[in-house]
């Protein structure tokens, strides 16, 4: 393992080699990728990865606790998941989804083993994007009405009506619009109105759709489709009894409900497979992409028979299903099924949610700790208030940079850190990015 250097040097230089990519990448990629580097004017630029761990080009060692946005589900450069894939690509690459081929029909197989309720027939594709697209396609075929209910906050893709289901004004852009996609009240506890109770606000949010259903709809809809913990949202997690009051008026409305699990699957949250299990709700369909194949471009969408029936017109996706990517994402569910690594990220993440709600204890401007499992989050306020402070969370994810640790960032403000160690993360590792948190949230005090 590589010797760390400096932490001065994690600062590029002109005429390093992070300078020098940084200047290939503005004449050749679209402008708005450089402006979005994380770090602002001193981007980090990845040499190497293996394990939890990554290394940039100068040489700089930094703990990965965000994984290429909770992608990089079992650790960079996993060993089984590398030898999975290359033997795949020893006996075929690529073929369509015009022929059979068996390490699809496993990754389905296994699909239909493990998700919650009813849901048996899958269709893959390349992306969260395109999974939640297929959803809404076949909520619509199914049930003959238009309109999709979806939450604020929330996040969807970037295809135009995936834009249209996402309620982040940054994230929606060239014009999109769909009058038959929207949105209603997000539940985030925190966020609620000052003095209402748990239960006060869980009633507040359903009489809102409620009421929605009845003024901006004809009455009927399509699906209603949720994060159980929104993931560019900032990890808001709704409230525990949130789904099971939801449902009924779903139903009522001819729809029909759509689970997004593209960052809350495969044990993340811990002690299930899926997010949606700890509400104990069955969706009719879920959406899967991120962790599930460790970094490949894979894309799920899974349905009930009956849904899936209602889906008689030709579609495809030309690369969904690949072999290679197949074969990458069932070796990854496969190491966190043998591994059982739901009940390492239920252990691991009380670990680290005890280090964070310690570190919220000694910070007054942590205003609130959230998550489940080991997808955990702080959001960052004016010491005193619940005003969003984005500077300092900026000022804090540098910090954490600086001293070798990588994070997330999202909510509605741009104020809150999200931490999402790998599922197969040790003890060790939880307590050494906890220490490197203490460290920076010290120096932005």
């Amino acid at each position: 393992m590589a010797v760390d250097t400096l932490k001065s040097s994690r600062d590029p230089e002109t005429g390093s080699a992070t300078a020098a990519l940084l200047t290939r990448q503005k004449a050749h990629l679209l402008p708005v990728q450089s402006r979005m580097l994380y770090y602002g004017g001193r981007p980090l630029a990845v040499g190497r990865a293996r394990g939890d761990w990554l290394w940039d080009v100068e040489g700089n060692r930094y703990l990965d606790f965000f994984g290429g946005i909770l992608t990089v589900s079992v650790g960079h450069c996993n060993e089984e998941v590398v030898e999975a894939t290359a033997e795949q690509m020893r006996t075929v690459g690529h073929t369509s989804t015009l022929y059979l081929n068996e390490i699809t029909i496993k990754v389905a197989e296994k699909l239909a083993e493990i998700t919650p309720g009813r849901l048996q027939v899958s269709f893959f594709t390349n992306s969260g994007t395109e999974a939640d697209e297929m959803a809404i396609m076949a909520a619509r075929t199914y049930t003959g009405n238009r309109d999709v209910i979806s939450l604020r906050h929330a996040y969807s893709g970037r295809s135009a009506s995936m834009m249209a289901m996402t309620a982040h004004s940054t994230w929606r852009q060239g014009g999109v619009y769909d009058g038959h996609i929207k949105q209603v009240r997000s539940p985030n506890l925190y966020r609620r109105p000052n003095g209402m109770s748990e239960e006060a606000y869980l009633d507040f949010l359903v009489d809102d759709l409620s009421d929605f259903l009845a003024t901006c709809t004809d009455g009927k809809i399509a699906a209603f489709m949720a994060e159980p913990i929104q993931g560019v949202g900032g990890f808001a997690v709704a409230p525990a009894d949130y789904f099971r009051r939801v449902l009924p008026l779903i139903e009522e409305a001819g729809g029909i409900l759509i689970i997004d699990e593209v960052q809350t699957a495969w044990g993340r949250t811990g002690r299930h497979w899926c997010g949606i299990e700890h509400w104990g709700v069955e969706p009719d369909v879920m959406t899967f992409a991120k962790g599930i194949a460790n970094g490949a471009p894979v894309g799920a969408t899974i349905m009930t028979p009956e849904v899936a029936e209602s889906v008689q017109a030709l579609t495809l996706s030309t690369f969904g299903g690949n072999p290679v990517s197949m074969a990458q994402a069932f070796a990854t569910i496969s190491y966190i099924e043998r591994h059982r690594l739901w009940e390492n990220a239920e252990a691991q993440g009380s670990r680290l949610r005890a280090r964070l709600d310690a570190l919220a204890d000694r910070h007054e401007y942590v205003g609130d700790v959230r998550g489940m499992g080991l997808m955990q989050a702080l959001e960052v306020v004016a010491p005193g208030t619940r005003d969003p402070d984005p500077a300092r969370a900026d000022a804090l994810l540098n910090a954490a940079r600086d001293v070798g640790l990588l994070l997330g960032k999202g909510g509605r403000y741009g104020n809150t850190l999200r931490i999402a160690p790998m599922l197969n993360v040790s003890a060790e590792s939880i307590d050494e990015g906890c220490g490197l948190l203490d460290e920076a949230a010290a120096q932005v005090a």
